[in-house]
């Protein structure tokens, strides 16, 4: 795996999560549903954050997503469930948030989300403010270049993330499945993706 298909894994992931898998809601239907169920944006986001949370065990990521013969390339299937669960979850917020979850901008600031504590540091390197919630006006200003920039920084640090944790180089190990899923879905990340993206669609 490199910073190319890293990139595309990505991709495929949170396309996976706008257009819907096999037995599984839309992320704007997640975050309806959410919302519905809550009584403020915030109690919604948080709500869905202890869902997924208490989902990322062995049980629930690998086995319970279908569509995975749909990824166009080859990595670990409990790589590619992590990326789709937790790009759902915060296109779910970002959509709560009133934001265009299918514009340019918001797809990178969800794939920016997915570096946890990092974004910030990310994001201020390129000279986009995230933390608080940023307006429609704000979001429409960031240029191409800017989005082109922190879609490889997201890229380059989650290979190495996932580098870090072995994933990248496990190729044909995907039936031990229950090795894959200890350590490429972790509860602990999930709680602080979860969060970022509060704090960058909520502004909480």
């Amino acid at each position: 795996m490199n910073q190319t298909t890293m990139m595309q894994a990505i991709d495929w992931a949170y396309d996976r999560a706008l257009e819907g898998l096999p037995g599984a809601e839309t992320a704007e239907e997640l975050g309806a549903d959410y919302r519905a169920k809550n009584g403020t944006q915030l109690e919604a986001a948080e709500s869905l954050v202890r869902w997924q949370v208490a989902k990322s065990s062995a049980s629930g990521a690998v086995t319970g997503l279908g569509g995975l013969a749909t990824m166009p390339i080859a990595i670990p299937a409990a790589f590619a469930s992590s990326l789709y669960v937790q790009l759902r979850m915060i296109a779910a917020i970002a959509h709560l948030g009133g934001y265009d979850v299918r514009a340019d901008q918001t797809r990178t600031l969800a794939y920016l989300c997915l570096c946890g504590d990092a974004a910030k540091d990310i994001a201020k390197g390129v000279g986009v403010q995230i933390g608080r919630k940023l307006t429609e006006g704000a979001i429409k200003r960031i240029s191409g270049e800017a989005l082109k920039k922190i879609n490889q920084k997201v890229g380059f640090r989650l290979l190495t993330k996932f580098g870090e944790k072995g994933l990248v180089n496990l190729g044909k190990a995907i039936p031990i499945v229950g090795a894959l899923v200890g350590a490429a879905f972790d509860g602990s990340a999930t709680y602080a993706v979860g969060h970022v993206a509060i704090s960058t669609f909520l502004g909480e």
